[in-house]
């Protein structure tokens, strides 16, 4: 129960940022130059280096959810270990990529309330990515240790809870605030309708 109370509480600090995103987008005002993204600003591209954050998420996801049920079935060697192992690189992986897409943006979080906006929400995020993968790293020692068993491993499934959680917050991160947020899949659906999407120009 103090678990679920505590992802709860995250859920809460993230609507909040979700607001503040909502509120700047959907009516941006006169400083912004009445434009979402703001005249000037160059969102990221969704569909490079956030998209392959998704997918390496949703796959330690996997991963994870692979290790509880290694652990719940007996398998304390190979299932789990290897599970978590890859679940943590995926974890650190992440990180080192979401680096790199700071590193190449063209804006700072003092640009505007898009880039205050943008960098608060998605940086809240990237140090929930971190505490979690230290979080499995911990779990793992644990696990190494044989501090769980397959009658006895509340400890392991809270770790498992919390980077779901972190999983489904940054799928509705990338969808609000990279896809829908930059404008970006509206030209892409108005290029899709215009025939210059590449697949349908040649199919």
């Amino acid at each position: 129960d103090g678990m679920v109370m505590f992802i709860m509480s995250e859920v809460m600090f993230f609507m909040s940022f979700f607001w503040a995103f909502f509120h700047s987008s959907l009516s941006p005002n006169v400083e912004v130059g009445g434009n979402w993204p703001p005249c000037g600003i160059r969102s990221p591209n969704a569909f490079s280096v956030p998209l392959l954050n998704t997918w390496v998420l949703v796959t330690s996801g996997v991963a994870v959810n692979y290790a509880n049920a290694s652990l719940k079935a007996h398998d304390y060697d190979y299932g789990s270990v290897i599970s978590m192992i890859f679940t943590i690189m995926c974890g650190m992986l992440f990180i080192a990529l979401q680096y790199m897409e700071y590193h190449g943006n063209s804006f700072c979080i003092s640009d505007s309330v898009y880039g205050s906006a943008f960098y608060m929400l998605t940086g809240f995020h990237g140090a929930h990515v971190i505490f979690g993968t230290l979080f499995l790293i911990v779990t793992f020692g644990r696990m190494w240790l044989g501090h769980f068993l397959s009658n006895r491993r509340f400890g392991f499934e809270a770790c498992v809870w919390y980077w779901h959680f972190v999983d489904v917050i940054w799928i509705a991160v990338y969808i609000l605030a990279y896809v829908w947020g930059s404008g970006q899949l509206f030209d892409w659906w108005y290029s899709y309708w215009n025939g210059d999407v590449w697949w349908v120009k040649f199919s």
